[in-house]
């Protein structure tokens, strides 16, 4: 087989077995070696879809010359092992920016995402936990569509319904309804695999990517779920659990994504540590992979683990800004990267709480704080997909309101979106929480580089004589409900900014 490809723009290969397997998907395991002309070598794990149907997905990281490629299987089966064949790689004008700068990673020792090619990125992520299992593809589409013209990048998604005691017909449009990954989940496991349900997940997966928003996958949630029934993530045997956090990585891996193998617990479930270092071993992209707690829970789990990039706390569901929980994880060793993974949803059980403006403060708040990996929001009702205001949830977990769709248009993602654009194109690699150069302000700095400082309140912003040389002498003053640059000038001396609203200084060397 001789086909051409392009550079960081998921390929298929497919396989046809010879044999028949009274359970393919924990029966059979398949994985193609992939070796460039250069002599670099990616390994990725194939999986499962359907009948005698085994696929295999790939990006070439590199953007010019071949890959010879073989397939193995265990067991040996000829039509699954031996297969081989060429890739040749064509560049193109690439269609997004990940095909541009490759895919998320973060090295060792830092904080922040980077793109392949070194490119520094901010997470900008929505909680979009119930879309796998109850959005329509035309839904997804709508979704997906305004959270990439507010400047969302990633959304966290559970991979499948996890609550155990869920009822409701198998339908995205029907209340109560739910589409299912495995059909022996609400006995605790995961073995019967439903394969319509995946290749469902693949139009959502491949909308969401169009619009350059990575998911972030979680296997089976930990905590609450969709309707606090029972969350199947805690009892899984960890044989199980590693599996199926293998099959997202062979299934979803070769296109941009983010691995939260834990989510909502205290992330020391039976299957976290061997799902962490499964998806270490066939995730030849290096893509970050990390844990999310509830509020309650110590975030720190496994923080010596080298499969562990990122944590992410939360904290809580009412209305409060906790910054200090994410200074306090900064301080934590070794070094992970660290972020508010779940601020409190606008409009959660009551209206008004966490609305409007307060998403934005949150946002930057946390930032600040040392929360660099970037920032998450977070809408009542669009979080568990509900269909309209009458789908019955427990009321302090939702938007009474609200359907998903009145919820995606809520005030407050604005806000949260507009880091993104604000943050595009500056020097943020390595910025630290910096309390050093102002009076009292909170700040970010990436020395020599970049300072940027958050007044909630706006006023006048005066810089530390002693230390101010150290810093870009350009400026600019920013509105951050807006993005609107509301001044610029050059120098050290006080800045004045309009009072009583929040404003955003940033120095660098902007172009004059």
């Amino acid at each position: 087989m001789n086909d051409i490809i392009h550079p960081w723009r998921p390929v298929e290969l497919t396989f046809t077995s010879d044999q028949n397997y009274a359970n393919p998907y924990t029966d059979v395991e398949v994985f193609v070696h992939f070796r460039h002309e250069s002599g670099v070598e990616i390994v990725r794990p194939g999986f499962w879809d359907g009948e005698n149907r085994w696929k295999v997905r790939f990006a070439s990281p590199l953007r010019a010359g071949s890959w010879q490629w073989q397939s193995v299987s265990a067991p040996c089966d000829p039509g699954l092992h031996g297969q081989n064949g060429i890739l040749h790689v064509e560049t193109v004008e690439p269609s997004n920016r990940f095909e541009r700068h490759g895919f998320w990673r973060i090295l060792p020792g830092e904080r922040h995402l980077r793109y392949a090619d070194g490119t520094p990125a901010l997470l900008v992520a929505d909680t979009a936990w119930a879309l796998p299992w109850r959005a329509t593809h035309a839904q997804c589409e709508e979704y997906a569509q305004h959270r990439q013209a507010q400047g969302f990048n990633a959304a966290l998604l559970m991979s499948v319904q996890p609550d155990r005691r869920a009822h409701g017909p198998r339908n995205r449009t029907e209340h109560d309804g739910f589409d299912v990954g495995f059909e022996d989940l609400p006995d605790g496991h995961i073995n019967q695999i439903n394969i319509a349900y995946f290749q469902y997940l693949d139009g959502l997966a491949d909308i969401l990517r169009r619009h350059e928003i990575a998911p972030v996958w979680n296997p089976v949630f930990h905590g609450y779920g969709w309707k606090g029934l029972d969350v199947a993530g805690p009892v899984i045997p960890p044989i199980e659990y590693a599996r199926y956090c293998r099959y997202l990585v062979a299934r979803y891996g070769a296109q941009p994504a983010i691995w939260l193998v834990a989510a909502d617990g205290d992330g020391l479930a039976p299957g976290v540590d061997p799902g962490g270092w499964e998806i270490e071993r066939w995730d030849a992209y290096q893509q970050p992979t990390g844990i999310h707690y509830a509020p309650h829970q110590d975030p720190w789990a496994y923080q010596d683990r080298p499969w562990l990039d990122f944590q992410w706390c939360q904290t809580g569901h009412n209305g409060e800004h906790v910054p200090q929980r994410v200074a306090m994880m900064w301080e934590k060793r070794p070094i992970k990267a660290v972020a508010n993974g779940e601020p409190t949803y606008e409009h959660i059980g009551a209206f008004g709480r966490a609305a409007g403006w307060w998403q934005g403060h949150e946002a930057w708040s946390n930032l600040t704080a040392g929360g660099v990996m970037g920032v998450v929001y977070g809408a009542g009702s669009l979080w568990q997909w509900r269909l309209d205001a009458e789908e019955e949830h427990q009321e302090w977990c939702m938007a009474r309101h609200a359907s998903w769709r009145d919820a995606l248009y809520f005030e407050g993602a604005s806000y949260v979106g507009l880091l993104s654009h604000i943050f595009d194109g500056l020097p943020f690699a390595g910025m630290a929480p910096d309390y050093r150069h102002t009076y009292g302000r909170a700040g970010l700095l990436a020395p020599g580089k970049l300072f940027v400082v958050y007044l909630p309140n706006g006023g006048v912003l005066q810089l530390e004589q002693t230390r101010r040389h150290s810093l870009p002498r350009r400026y600019r003053v920013i509105d951050p409900t807006t993005g609107a640059v509301l001044a610029s000038g050059e120098g050290h001396d006080p800045i004045e900014t309009t009072a009583d609203a929040p404003r955003i200084v940033i120095f660098a060397e902007f172009d004059k």
